[in-house]
């Protein structure tokens, strides 16, 4: 990480969530948003994770964004660690179609709250939407370009529907 002020910390439990998680990258680069992205577990990197929380914060991060497969333990465990918003994304891994990660993110003890997102990349899509909505809330250049991407949804959704029906 450099020095620069970040704004999002992007953590995964494994590379292998890279293809999931990739997607959010150019989400955030079209709304200007500055992250950092790492690689680091909950369970193999438990002092790491901390570190990384600390750093992150020193360097202006308002929300973290975890993914992780299996026990997904990762986001409950930055959430443990800082007062900032967490969005965890559960991701497919082993024999469970993703539900045992869901169910792991979900089910935070009270007090120890994560906005969970939905399994694989149309949850990883949301989290960096959720994360750019928890920024907008006090920044009307990001709540000016949220209403733009709103509305640039709505015409393609319109679009479709009328090459349909032509």
């Amino acid at each position: 990480m450099t020095n620069e002020t970040i704004q999002v910390a992007i953590i995964m439990g494994s590379d292998s969530d890279l293809p999931i998680v990739e997607v959010i990258f150019p989400i955030l680069d079209s709304f200007g948003v500055k992250y950092t992205k790492n690689v680091m577990s909950a369970h193999r990197t438990p002092h790491d994770v901390m570190q990384l929380i600390k750093d992150s914060e020193n360097k202006g991060c308002k929300v973290f964004i975890a993914a992780a497969g299996m026990a997904a333990h990762l986001a409950g465990a930055v959430a443990a660690h800082s007062t900032r918003p967490v969005i965890g994304i559960p991701i497919e891994s082993g024999g469970m179609g993703g539900i045992d990660s869901l169910l792991s993110t979900a089910m935070m003890p009270p007090g120890v709250p994560v906005a969970t997102v939905a399994v694989g990349k149309s949850g990883a899509k949301n989290s960096a939407i959720l994360a750019v909505q928890i920024l907008a809330t006090g920044n009307e250049d990001l709540a000016q370009k949220l209403v733009k991407y709103k509305e640039d949804m709505r015409s393609e959704v319109l679009e479709k529907d009328k090459k349909l029906n032509s």
